[in-house]
């Protein structure tokens, strides 16, 4: 209980992996989804959601995360600016690890529209650091790592498939590490 109310207290200080990077090359874009919690949960918690779904939403709802992300990365890289960038981003946390534990009669086009949602925040977040060098070569690496954690949230979720309370309790934790992560945006 100690280790889990400890990541609680570091999760504010570990959620907001914009400024200081290294922005220069694949390398430093794969780094990046990878360096925060808010990125990385939020990742996670898109492929867990989406293997909750049959067909081809499953692979749909990433997808559209992956490629709303890359629309607000242009943005951002443009200089446009969303509003309460942040909060955004925490509140994509939440809402999608609560989504990923209890939404399950869901259409596809509103999961799909809610990840486009929460995907525009972080790419204009990864868009907004950057400067003009490198800039294709690290957006290929952010996109890479994005959809490799899609792929173990996806698997992840696959595995907990035959014990639905384990799914349940994941991302009701992933949601109350992006509640908390409200409180310091």
């Amino acid at each position: 209980m100690k280790k889990i109310f400890a990541l609680f207290l570091l999760s504010p200080v570990l959620a907001f992996a914009h400024p200081g990077h290294i922005t220069e090359g694949w390398l430093a874009g794969v780094h990046h989804p990878l360096s925060g919690w808010d990125h990385m949960l939020a990742m996670v918690a898109v492929g867990l959601w989406a293997a909750t779904f049959q067909g081809k939403a499953r692979w749909l709802i990433p997808s559209t995360f992956v490629g709303v992300m890359i629309a607000g990365f242009v943005l951002g890289a443009q200089g446009i600016q969303i509003p309460m960038l942040e909060q955004g981003i925490a509140a994509s946390v939440l809402v999608l690890g609560l989504a990923a534990a209890w939404l399950k009669k869901v259409p596809a086009s509103a999961a799909m529209f809610l990840v486009g949602l929460f995907a525009l925040f972080h790419g204009v977040a990864h868009g907004a650091e950057m400067d003009s060098h490198g800039i294709l070569s690290y957006a290929c690496g952010f996109v890479m790592a994005t959809a490799a954690l899609h792929v173990a949230g996806f698997a992840l979720s696959s595995v907990m498939n035959r014990h639905q309370w384990v799914l349940r309790l994941t991302g009701s934790l992933i949601g109350l590490i992006g509640f908390s992560m409200l409180f310091t945006a």
